[in-house]
């Protein structure tokens, strides 16, 4: 029986060890003859999951049959059912397949609606892998059996995701708390996976329809995030400073992250504190529990934009999934796998991004702005011409109001004019409009008249006073809310 006051000190008591945070990703450029039966497996499993979706669909027909022909709605039926089959094959074929399930059901319209929604078991509907791995994993890397580490330890576990799964503990000293295990085997399967997909996209950017498709620096860039996020110590790390980076500026009470209990973290294993709530998009449910979603919409995202512009590393995977309201009526971030982080000199270009958007709409400081960080090559245009150009395209969009933006536009056409002046374009910059796209979702429901850049809120800490002086003028309170609900 675990005595009630001991303490365990794993090997990452007190904190990551030094070295362990080093990010190590496999070369794509390497061949292996597994990747090759890999490949035949991964088309075979498409392939059947999809034409075995359409029979499902195909042997509940009868009433086709007799009525001479399909409707609009049974061909819809018929789409949904491939989509479903599709998805089948996703989480058959593990980790990869499923967080591309992931980014298509998270992705709102840049995806059809009908794969959006299959894509959505994704995000919670993973088969886990068996207990016994998951105390292997758990006693191999804190070096003790189970009930000697923990209190209690729940086998059933409590989510499982593309990387890992979550079991439900109680520690020594009594804290309820979870514990998130990466799954066996994960880093081999993906890195064939990404290997077998960069060849895919090598072969695609030599047809005329692909040449400027960029696949390859696609498949570049989820390589060195998935090889990010396949390190449980540097996840940790991250999410550790997020949530000090939260209350910086004394105030975000209603927004938190789970804290991480080092003392219980190892190679393949995060331990933190359990929190209980529900995901953002569960928009019904928030309703019928009365916390202020709305509250926790305008916080999160202005958490997240002091996180982009002042902090540094930022949450990077805003997925409903991934951002809760909880019982006691606060927000929280979750699973801080997949983060960003902005050099200094381009915090300052979000900083005049914003400026501009929030208060003057003077585009041409942006020019500036791009053009100090070398956005710009020698001899494309003045700041007041690129300027003018970018207010001739951004203005109307914003100062038509948030429920008639469509972010997805917005955020598309600000990459697109950058190319258009051959800028380069930093993957972080991607990475930030796909939080925005996130965020977008979340506000059309709601707050649908809701827009970031008209809300003195979120950059209250950064532009103090004009913030207060818009706050002023606008009647907006810049005070942290009193929770909806009273803390469970």
């Amino acid at each position: 029986m675990n005595s009630p006051s001991r303490v365990w000190r794993g090997p990452f008591a007190g904190g990551p060890p030094d070295g362990v945070l080093v990010v190590e990703a496999p070369p794509l450029e390497e061949f292996h003859l597994g990747d090759v039966r890999r490949l035949v497996v991964v088309l075979f499993v498409l392939g059947w999951s999809v034409l075995r979706g359409v029979l499902r669909r195909l042997r509940v027909r009868p009433r086709w049959l007799r009525l001479g022909g399909e409707s609009t709605t049974e061909r819809r039926s018929l789409v949904e059912s491939a989509c479903d089959g599709l998805v089948d094959g996703f989480i058959h074929l593990g980790p990869t397949f499923v967080k591309a399930g992931q980014i298509v059901a998270s992705s709102g319209p840049l995806f059809p609606a009908v794969l959006a929604g299959a894509a959505r078991r994704c995000l919670d509907s993973v088969p886990p892998f068996p207990t016994e791995l998951v105390r292997a994993t758990i006693e191999q890397d804190l070096g003790a059996r189970i009930d000697d580490v923990f209190r209690d330890f729940e086998d059933v576990p409590l989510s499982a995701a593309s990387i890992g799964q979550v079991h439900a503990c109680t520690l020594l000293d009594g804290r309820q708390a979870v514990v998130k295990v990466q799954r066996p085997g994960i880093r081999e399967q993906m890195a064939r996976d990404l290997r077998n997909s960069y060849r895919i996209a090598w072969l695609v950017e030599r047809t005329p329809w692909g040449k400027t498709s960029g696949a390859v620096g696609v498949i570049r860039d989820v390589h060195a995030v998935t090889f990010e996020e396949l390190n449980p110590a540097r996840e940790a790390w991250q999410q550790d400073r997020f949530r000090q980076n939260i209350g910086a500026f004394g105030d975000n009470a209603i927004i938190t992250a789970p804290e991480v209990y080092w003392d219980y973290c190892g190679p393949q294993v995060i331990c933190m504190e359990r929190v209980f709530g529900i995901p953002m998009d569960d928009f019904e449910t928030l309703q019928q529990r009365g916390i202020d979603a709305q509250a926790i919409l305008r916080w999160g995202a202005k958490v997240w934009a002091e996180a982009v512009m002042v902090h540094g590393p930022f949450h990077g995977d805003m997925h409903a999934g991934n951002v809760w309201a909880l019982d006691d009526g606060r927000g929280c971030y979750l699973d801080f796998g997949i983060m960003g982080e902005l050099e200094p000199e381009w915090r300052d270009v979000l900083k005049d991004l914003f400026y501009t958007c929030s208060f003057d709409l003077d585009f041409t400081r942006v020019a500036t702005a791009y053009r100090r960080v070398g956005v710009f090559p020698a001899g494309v245009g003045t700041d007041e011409e690129i300027g003018a150009f970018l207010n001739a395209m951004l203005a109307p969009i914003l100062l038509g109001g948030y429920g008639t933006i469509n972010i997805t536009q917005l955020v598309s056409q600000s990459l697109e004019l950058l190319k258009a002046f051959q800028a380069s374009v930093p993957r972080q910059l991607v990475l930030i409009g796909k939080q925005l796209l996130y965020i977008d979702r979340y506000t059309r429901h709601l707050a649908p008249d809701y827009t970031i850049t008209a809300d003195p809120l979120i950059v209250k800490n950064i532009f103090p006073a004009e913030a207060a002086a818009k706050a002023t003028e606008l009647g907006v309170a810049l005070d942290d809310p009193p929770l909806a609900l009273t803390p469970a």
